[in-house]
């Protein structure tokens, strides 16, 4: 019988009887008053049930007050053990909203700080560098002051007068030889689209003046040059000066030619310097000898760099160099990648500018000191890796690293080992080298 008058009740609910005329069920009190009192006339005083929520000496938050509300009039009432029940948990629920709330603007605090202490900062440096360091370039740049400045990172604005002025000019390159470069580059390029598909692109193996023809490898690696920015590909505001630059580098360097990775620097130079003046630094910098070796694929000196990057890091990370020669891991799988890009397609670019600041410091050895910095920085879980895994972790490093944590594990790395620094165990492994090939046994260091 229960049952049947709850059936009766709900079947009420949506098919009213008609005898009763237009009326229909109970409407919520608090719409109800609000309309009696459009239209002008007395709503009754709601029931002590009804009025629950206004005595409350909080606000309901989102669907979360429901809990508080009362049965529809067709349903058996709340005891007062379950109401009571429900009251302390809305109120448990409130308290855990607003320590949320709490925690979350403290967070936002402590970002809005942490950015303007930044931009203090930056602005602090920007004028140290600008009034005191570059009118005196000559004077101060190897100072303790100037060379902590740069460890801290140089700021966007100055960045690439300082990247100038510490890469240099050895090559004399001047605007006019680039202007010269790239005229000849377009007349290649018109001569390449004149041909169509009877000019093939000749190997790294062929005659130096034939390693023009890589001009056309250009167009295909543009695209891929960090392709998340949208500004390099085609149609970007920066594609034509990058196919400018390495176009005229390829001209210019005929027995380098191009080579897959100096899009890369090239872009980041492009970022920092107008085009003339990152062309200057461009060809400058691919002459360094590192990057030289590299570029020119000299597999003897690149071996070379390997074996004097394994000494250093079997100095500072003995027990991961140990579990990378268990596990066959040799230094080419993942350096080569981060030395031609100089890290500038394996870290963020932020990150990445950073590394160059140093690097245009302390050249080549700040390149290999990072790479122990990575492998410091990924030690715990590194040794925990069989070889596939270690592989493709170096190969693709994450999207955001943590960069004081990053530049606090490469401070930890020391550049010497038996009070040999980079530059000499680099030599001693020349000459070994040198002597294998001349056929005498190297002499034990």
């Amino acid at each position: 019988m229960e049952r049947r008058s709850c059936s009766f009740a709900l079947a009420y609910c949506f098919f009213p009887d008609p005898s009763l005329g237009h009326q229909t069920t109970p409407y919520n009190s608090a719409r109800g008053a609000e309309y009696e009192d459009k239209a002008g006339r007395p709503s009754k005083p709601p029931s002590p049930k009804q009025n629950v929520r206004k005595n409350l000496d909080f606000e309901p938050l989102s669907t979360t007050a429901l809990i508080l509300e009362d049965r529809p009039a067709n349903l058996p009432a709340k005891p007062a053990e379950e109401a009571q029940k429900h009251r302390q948990q809305y109120e448990e629920m409130v308290v855990q909203a607003k320590k949320r709330e709490l925690k979350e603007a403290q967070r936002r605090k402590k970002q809005l700080e942490e950015r303007c202490r930044l931009e203090e900062n930056i602005g602090n440096a920007v004028l140290t560098w600008n009034n005191e360091i570059l009118p005196n370039w000559e004077t101060m740049w190897c100072s303790r002051k100037v060379r902590d400045l740069w460890w801290q990172g140089i700021p966007p604005s100055v960045r690439g007068k300082v990247w100038s002025l510490a890469i240099g000019n050895e090559l004399n390159i001047t605007h006019e030889l680039f202007d010269i470069c790239l005229a000849r580059a377009k007349e290649r390029w018109r001569s390449l689209s004149a041909g169509g598909s009877e000019v093939e692109i000749e190997d790294a193996s062929f005659p130096a003046a034939d390693r023009e023809a890589s001009l056309e490898l250009i167009k295909l690696d543009i695209s891929r040059t960090f392709p998340n920015l949208c500004i390099f590909q085609q149609g970007g505001p920066y594609h034509d000066m990058l196919h400018s630059i390495l176009g005229a580098y390829t001209c210019y360097r005929p027995d380098v030619g191009y080579v897959q990775g100096m899009s890369f620097i090239a872009a980041v130079l492009i970022l920092n310097l107008d085009t003339e003046d990152a062309f200057i630094a461009f060809s400058n910098l691919l002459n360094k000898p590192c990057q030289m070796a590299f570029f020119r694929v000299d597999h003897g000196l690149m071996l070379t760099y390997f074996a004097a990057f394994e000494v250093f890091f079997e100095e500072n990370l003995p027990k991961l160099f140990a579990h990378f020669k268990k596990n066959n891991l040799t230094p080419d799988i993942y350096l080569i990648d981060w030395i031609f890009t100089l890290y500038s397609k394996s870290l963020p670019l932020d990150l990445a500018c950073r590394i160059w600041d140093v690097f245009c410091r302390d050249g080549e050895e700040f390149l290999f000191r990072t790479a122990l910095g990575v492998l410091k920085l990924f030690e715990d879980i590194l040794t925990k890796m069989d070889f596939i895994h270690m592989a493709q972790l170096l190969t693709r490093l994450p999207d955001h690293l943590p960069a004081e944590e990053f530049f606090a594990c490469i401070a930890t790395i020391q550049m010497q080992s038996r009070n040999k620094k980079w530059a000499q165990v680099l030599a001693a492994l020349q000459k070994d080298s040198r002597e294998t090939e001349k056929g005498s046994p190297p002499p034990r260091h």
